[in-house]
């Protein structure tokens, strides 16, 4: 059951599945996801629990079972490093600068993002092959119905910092991808886009979703819940976004 009232916190603001994780805003503390082991993927991989049940789930609607692989979800701060300076030691900075995030910096560490690769004999760990074509695919065209969007784009490197990452997803939830997806959106640029105005829509079962943006103003504050029905999720960027279902669960 969700609490009578909203509660806004420094700490809230720093953690859910909206937080805008790169090298301008670094994680701030440890967040201990609730991490399970993800299906079908390369051993010890896990995932958050509502994030790996959706991805679980997507693969599946495109019988992708077998094909598509997760290669990489939660990392640690220790892997992290680790990473990065393999990277550096084996592709040196530019290369590293362009496609692995600073520990600290990373989304993997939230629990919420995912690279996927096609199956193979040989996969690349840093940058594994998952094409437009085939299963991949479309496994892009349902991916927003379950919360996913492809995190880097070749057209957003400017707001990301990241190079294009095919085989990168991101869980933000629904509605939140589809709206991403929609509007042409980075995950940099959705804070701004519901300062302008609370977005509506209209799921596929036909429920009003209402979408609005509560900025921090650094004091413990607490509103009377908007519904039955809600989810409140820090941004890390200086505010949250509320969703609001209309009717009851």
């Amino acid at each position: 059951m969700r609490p009578a009232e909203l509660h806004l916190t420094a700490a809230g603001a720093r953690k859910g599945s909206l937080i805008l994780v790169n090298r301008d805003h670094p994680l701030q503390g440890e967040l201990f996801p609730d991490l399970v082991p993800l299906q079908g993927g390369w051993p010890d991989q896990h995932l958050d629990r509502t994030a790996a049940r959706m991805l679980d789930a997507a693969i599946r609607a495109v019988q992708g079972t077998g094909q598509i692989l997760p290669v990489s979800g939660w990392r640690s701060q220790d892997e992290q490093q680790a990473i990065w300076n393999s990277s550096l030691t084996d592709h040196g900075p530019d290369f590293t600068a362009r496609y692995v995030a600073r520990p600290g910096c990373s989304e993997h560490q939230t629990g919420l993002a995912v690279d996927l690769a096609l199956c193979a004999e040989h996969i690349d760990f840093i940058r594994p092959e998952f094409p437009y074509d085939g299963v991949c695919g479309t496994f892009r065209k349902v991916a927003a119905r379950y919360g996913f969007i492809q995190r880097y784009t070749e057209e957003k490197q400017d707001k990301t910092g990241i190079a294009a990452e095919p085989w990168h997803f991101r869980y933000v939830g629904v509605p939140h991808a589809a709206i991403l997806t929609e509007a042409g959106l980075c995950l940099e640029e959705y804070p701004a886009f519901l300062r302008q105005a609370p977005r509506v829509v209209r799921l596929e079962n036909g429920r009003r979703v209402q979408v609005s943006y509560l900025p921090w103003t650094g004091t413990e504050t607490r509103r009377p819940a908007p519904g039955a029905c809600w989810q409140l999720s820090g941004t890390n960027e200086g505010g949250f976004i509320l969703t609001v279902w209309e009717g009851e669960a």
